[in-house]
């Protein structure tokens, strides 16, 4: 800390690690793409209402989801980052229904799939948004084509999400590494490495964390561990906001268990495989939690086992805490079903 001025000199920036742990000059650049869009989306979703950035945008996304004013400005932000940046050959956006395929005199070795503004039904009503991202490394020989991203999660180099709030976070992972959180410092617009992130001692704070509202969809385990949260003594507290980087965040800092599973009316899940699903259960598995399927094709198994056919497939979402997840494996196991064993 230089003396009398508040200000650590010392302090290891996103670069900085990356640079450090790496020694890889083109996944530098690419960090710091993705830290430019998240500074710029920061910007945006700050003066959404000043800059008449609410509402509609008049168009559905991908996979069916009303566009927001900001998600297609995010979107375009992104884009433009990554493209120009002259590391990335594939990207894949929520907001795109084809992958983007970035020109050959511009191409680098590095796929990115991402969510530029993950919860932006939210975003009317000011509750914390954010951005995820996962990156692959193209396969070697190839020329940048849709096979080099529809991989399992395990292929995936390093992931991570930005969460827009009243302080502005980016936490990030490398395949087997820790799991870094950098707070956006406005005082000279870089990210800060301010903590290593990981599940509390013993499980932490016991939450769940699931949109109830689809309750009569569930499959019947479901309905009857959510039932078992509230009840006891000491209940499990309910804490749900719609934005996936919100509810997850909460969960690797506090404890608990997030889930979107499926049911009746989405078999397959809701939640997108490549940019929401794998690079949230990269940072819960690092972080010492499970990320699971759930029941998903007749059985359970790891999310980053899961291999998309197509880069907008879903599947469904168990993460948390070790102690919340074995839990929730519980009622299956009662009801007859073989599930993972910790």
């Amino acid at each position: 800390m230089e003396q009398g001025t508040g200000v650590d000199v010392n302090a290891p920036t996103l670069a900085g690690f990356v640079m450090q742990n790496t020694k890889d000059k083109d996944l530098v650049i690419l960090m710091q793409a993705i830290a430019l869009s998240c500074k710029q989306i920061s910007t945006a979703v700050k003066r959404a209402g000043i800059a008449q950035l609410y509402g509609l945008a008049g168009e559905m996304n991908s996979t069916g989801d009303d566009q927001k004013k900001l998600d297609v400005m995010s979107n375009d932000i992104m884009i433009n980052a990554l493209r120009n940046s002259g590391v990335c050959s594939v990207l894949v956006s929520e907001e795109d229904e084809e992958p983007i395929i970035v020109p050959e005199g511009m191409q680098g070795k590095y796929c990115v799939a991402f969510d530029p503004l993950d919860g932006s039904s939210n975003i009317d009503c000011n509750v914390s948004v954010g951005t995820i991202f996962g990156v692959y490394e193209k396969k070697e020989g190839s020329t940048g084509t849709t096979a080099d991203i529809l991989r399992c999660g395990d292929d995936m180099l390093c992931a991570g999400y930005c969460v827009y709030s009243s302080a502005v976070e980016l936490v990030f992972a490398f395949k087997g590494g820790g799991v870094h959180c950098f707070c956006l410092d406005p005082s000279i617009g870089e990210f800060i490495n301010s903590r290593v992130m990981k599940f509390p001692e013993g499980g932490g704070k016991k939450i769940f964390s699931c949109n109830e509202g689809n309750s009569e969809k569930w499959d019947q385990p479901i309905k009857d561990c959510v039932a078992a949260f509230k009840i006891g003594e000491k209940p499990y507290a309910a804490r749900y906001t719609g934005s996936m980087v919100a509810d997850i965040h909460r969960t690797l800092l506090y404890g608990g268990i997030f889930m979107y599973p499926a049911d009746k009316k989405s078999p397959k899940g809701k939640l997108r495989i490549l940019y929401e699903g794998f690079p949230m259960a990269m940072l819960i598995e690092q972080c010492g939690g499970i990320a699971s399927t759930g029941l998903f094709n007749g059985s359970f198994g790891r999310i980053l086992d899961v291999v998309p056919q197509h880069i907008h497939d879903r599947c469904p979402i168990i993460m948390g805490g070790e102690r919340d997840v074995v839990f929730f494996y519980d009622f299956y196991e009662k009801a007859g079903f073989t599930v993972p064993k910790s």
